[in-house]
């Protein structure tokens, strides 16, 4: 009977969770981000090296904490698992503001791009407004289940990667290597090549952000502990070929100090490919880009408060869902809290947004990614049996690995990032401890009433 519910409401799959992942990670950040790597010329391809290292290394924690344990909330379900629920509740606070404050800049970026075709919308009423609408239509599009969700998820993951892969192959036959090599020292921002490499690390890194994706709703995918390993793994690899191929044909098409000043890279390289079409065209795959991302963001935003909110960590009405099988409430509550964000911050420049989810993105998304390296440590050290003499070691150097990288990201986005996102994670405290408060008196009305208290998960 369960079987048959799941299979009325909808699973993901093998290429629905690879849509997800790719989906999540391919968003509006990588038209922009060959501006952001232009000062440093061939130099970014070193980045690269060690970004997309880094990814690999994560998505094989991913992979096999999937498999330790496919639960729903992804991160928050592998750092309770470890550490407790403060920690975990701490991971899942901090990734559900990562969504909900990336999906606002998400939201204003898709109307930037918007303005190539519609130039009134550059009225910031209307941006606004336009943003808010994109936001409220993938929520629509979320609470008709994960079915609906996937069907679209697979359309825009397919449409998005068209453009960059046009570019990435055609690009190649009007490139000019010079415009790849490494600039002198003092010619480099922040001066030196390790802070350059750092640097373009911390920025490509961005570009792998939601490669967990598919773990989140794993409530909703089939065969979850050979599904998600795969679509993780898959899917990072996927993305960092589009990314390397495409990224590095922009960087040979324009110069440098073009490049630098685009705020359209991908589509003023298309025009030199293809002339003024190609510049459109390159522009409406932008959108799709966004709306792809926006989507499977927002899908990740009402799984994220439902698995911490049945434990007790966050208001039971997060946990409820709908007639769907999704997470009603928790969607309508982050579709609140963008709408409000976009109100804030909806009246900046591409360029402007984009450095926004630079700032706010990386590190947000970086936290859970320290939590679950640590994780995947601990729970071989606690629960050995569970884990093969032969992998042991295997895993113990890949654990290592993703964690020391993901530490050396998390310095990489610097100071003020660390600084602003030190005060969201505090901010949260309190509400945790309003919860086991809540929590304690709920039990002590059933204890008195003769009722059994239920446990409220591993606060």
């Amino acid at each position: 009977m369960a079987e048959e519910e799941k299979s009325r409401r909808g699973e993901m799959g093998f290429w629905t969770c690879t849509a997800l992942v790719v989906g999540n990670m391919v968003g509006s950040g990588v038209f922009l981000l060959p501006s952001a790597l232009a000062p440093y010329g061939g130099l970014s391809l070193v980045g690269w090296l060690v970004s997309t290292t880094g990814a690999v290394l994560l998505a094989l924690t991913f992979s096999r904490l999937a498999r330790f344990n496919p639960a729903a909330g992804g991160p928050y379900a592998y750092t309770r698992d470890a550490f407790g629920g403060f920690a975990g509740y701490l991971c899942a606070w901090t990734y559900w503001k990562a969504a909900w404050i990336g999906n606002a800049a998400i939201a204003v970026t898709l109307v930037g791009y918007l303005q190539v075709f519609l130039p009134a919308l550059r009225d910031p009423v209307l941006t606004v407004a336009t943003a808010i609408g994109a936001i409220w239509l993938c929520t629509l599009i979320n609470l008709r289940g994960i079915a609906t969700f996937g069907y679209v998820q697979n359309i825009l993951t397919l449409l998005k990667l068209v453009p960059l892969l046009l570019v990435g192959v055609l690009g190649w036959f009007y490139f000019n290597p010079e415009h790849l090599s490494i600039p002198e020292p003092a010619q480099l921002p922040g001066g030196g090549y390790a802070q350059a490499i750092a640097t373009t690390a911390a920025l490509t890194l961005w570009s792998f952000i939601g490669l967990e994706s598919a773990t989140v709703p794993a409530e909703h995918v089939r065969d979850p502990r050979r599904t998600i390993p795969r679509a993780t793994l898959v899917g990072t690899l996927v993305a960092a070929t589009v990314y390397i191929l495409s990224i590095t044909a922009v960087q040979g098409i324009l110069p440098p100090e073009v490049l630098g000043r685009s705020t359209a890279p991908f589509a003023d390289a298309a025009r030199v490919i293809l002339g003024d079409w190609g510049y459109y065209f390159i522009a409406g795959g932008a959108v799709i880009a966004c709306l792809g991302a926006l989507n499977g963001w927002v899908l990740l935003q009402g799984q994220i408060p439902m698995a911490t909110a049945r434990d007790g960590l966050l208001p039971e009405a997060l946990a409820k869902t709908n007639k769907n099988g999704v997470p009603a409430n928790g969607l309508l509550v982050s579709g609140v809290l963008v709408t409000l964000l976009v109100l804030v911050d909806g009246q900046g420049d591409l360029v402007e947004v984009f450095n926004v989810i630079i700032l706010l993105g990386t590190m947000a998304g970086v936290v859970p990614y320290v939590f679950c390296a640590a994780a995947l440590l601990h729970l071989m050290a606690v629960r050995p049996g569970d884990f093969g003499r032969r992998e042991s070691g295997r895993l113990l150097w890949i654990g290592c690995c993703a964690f020391i990288y993901s530490m050396w990201a998390l310095y990489g986005t610097g100071e003020q990032a660390i600084f602003w996102g030190f005060l969201v994670l505090m901010v949260g405290i309190p509400l945790y401890t309003w919860r086991q408060w809540r929590n304690r008196v709920q039990a002590d009305r059933l204890t008195a009433s003769g009722s059994q208290p239920t446990s409220p998960g591993n606060p």
